[in-house]
């Protein structure tokens, strides 16, 4: 009995203490690399077995980057060669005047700034899936479709009665599904797709054998591509819940998602090429041809994984918030912003710069939207605006910039949008398509509360407690 009793004392100390090295030496906040080797060496055996489930966040992908210009090109080239892809000159006049954005996303992302793009905004599921069941009926080569969640209700078989059809007319079908998201809604969407002989990959699913039940590193992206010339990004999922004009529905989301076309989409479908190849071991299928030019636009993707691509949305949105003139818009359905955005945000208040953060009311998450109480006072108390929309939950994001430059796709403005999942953001260079959102936000406020710090301060005990505890939570929400 002593023996047995030694050799599982051995083992408990072996175990804690390679995790807490593994923590020490990976972790980059220093407070979750304390907390998490305090865990691993005070909680014999269910320390080191939560830090395997909830703690080691990195995987490695094989990313497949565009060729990297050399640093003395990048600036020079800017200009002439985006005014050459089609872009009007007001546009390029934009760039070269903020080309310290430019400059910022060019280092971090190695993907060109590509102009000649066109993006139609999509309220909801009432516009987005009739346009997105047009391009999967259009598409004649390739269809690329990646979602957090695809329900298999009535709108979820809409699309995939839409995709068979896809495939009988020889259509090269691929649908990348997130592992735990499928899981949780039943029934399960991707094996309806398997019966119907469309090839899915899930991501990082829960399974027994090997063992391996990945609770983070979820696969957030939006993505639908047709044929390499169009396609879709943003927050909408594939559920009936986000047909907003279904007031019965007491889940019902509104939400924004985009369309577009012109260069950009190969960037989109290269994204989708590299999650297919890191599921499967297959980096090949890129639809043959060119996207051509259409529109105004200067667009390029950003991916934030906890991978290769970590950090890169977070530093790009630092950038272009310490750069704003005139004004910075958020809308994010979920805002718990590293600290570095928060100062950043306060510095440009600061500066006389109008921003204005916009959240729901009602959220999804409540631990979420509490924590979220717990730091507002701090941007308050330096100018910045904060909105509450009025129900239901208002699932949109958005990032505008003086009126010109966006950021749209699936990232929100909390740990596990920048820390925890692979998501897909496109910067966009667009005045007309900023001014309209800008319109739209503006309509938001004006049937939006304002949030003030007299009403934070005027919270009771119980309810100050309660913001605090889900703040101290919050880098797991």
């Amino acid at each position: 009995m002593n023996i047995l009793s030694t050799a599982l004392s051995v083992l408990a100390t072996t175990i804690a203490i390679v995790s807490a090295v593994h923590a020490l030496l990976l972790k980059r906040d220093p407070k979750a690399a304390i907390g998490w080797i305090a865990v691993c060496l005070l909680i014999p055996f269910g320390g080191p077995l939560l830090y395997y489930f909830f703690g080691i966040n990195r995987v490695r992908t094989r990313a497949l980057k565009l060729q990297r210009r050399s640093e003395s090109t990048r600036t020079e080239d800017a200009a002439a060669v985006r005014v050459d892809e089609g872009l009007p000159l007001d546009v390029a006049d934009s760039l070269i005047e903020n080309h310290e954005l430019v400059n910022i996303s060019d280092a971090v992302t190695d993907r060109p700034l590509v102009g000649g793009n066109l993006i139609d905004v999509l309220h909801n599921g009432e516009d987005a899936y009739p346009a997105m069941l047009e391009a999967i009926e259009q598409a004649s080569q390739s269809l690329f479709l990646a979602t957090y969640i695809f329900e298999a209700d009535h709108t979820g078989r809409l699309f995939i009665d839409a995709l068979e059809r896809a495939v009988c007319r020889g259509v090269d079908v691929r649908v990348i599904i997130d592992g735990l998201s499928d899981v949780v809604h039943l029934p399960r969407a991707g094996r309806i797709l398997k019966k119907r002989h469309i090839s899915v990959a899930t991501f990082l699913p829960p399974q027994l054998i090997p063992p391996s039940v990945t609770i983070n590193l979820r696969n957030h992206r939006k993505i639908l591509v047709a044929d390499g010339k169009v396609g879709f990004t943003g927050g909408i999922n594939i559920s009936d819940s986000h047909l907003a004009h279904q007031h019965e529905n007491s889940h019902r989301v509104v939400d924004i998602h985009f369309r577009l076309t012109g260069p950009v989409v190969k960037q989109i479908e290269q994204v989708f090429i590299e999650d297919w190849g890191f599921l499967t071991g297959v980096y090949e299928g890129t639809a043959r041809g060119e996207a051509q030019a259409v529109g105004s636009a200067a667009c390029r993707v950003i991916t934030e994984g906890p991978n290769e691509d970590l950090d890169k949305l977070v530093m790009i949105l630092i950038g272009a918030v310490s750069a704003a003139k005139t004004s910075v818009v958020i809308m994010t359905p979920y805002f718990l912003p590293p600290r570095g955005l928060l100062s950043a945000l306060q510095a440009t208040a600061l500066r006389g710069i109008e921003v204005t953060i916009i959240l729901p009311a009602q959220n999804d998450s409540l631990l979420a939207h509490w924590a979220t109480r717990n730091l507002l006072w701090e941007l308050l108390e330096r100018g910045v605006r904060v909105y509450y929309q009025p129900p239901p939950f208002v699932h949109s994001k958005l990032v505008i910039i003086d009126d010109h430059y966006l950021h749209i796709g699936s990232a929100n403005i909390d740990p596990r949008s920048l820390r925890l999942n692979f998501e897909l953001a496109v910067e966009v260079f667009d005045r007309p398509l900023a001014q309209a959102l800008t319109a739209h936000v503006k309509s938001v406020i004006r049937r939006s509360l304002p949030v003030t710090i007299e009403e934070l301060d005027s919270r009771l005990l119980p309810e100050r407690i309660r913001d605090s505890l889900a703040w101290l939570m919050s880098p797991y929400l």
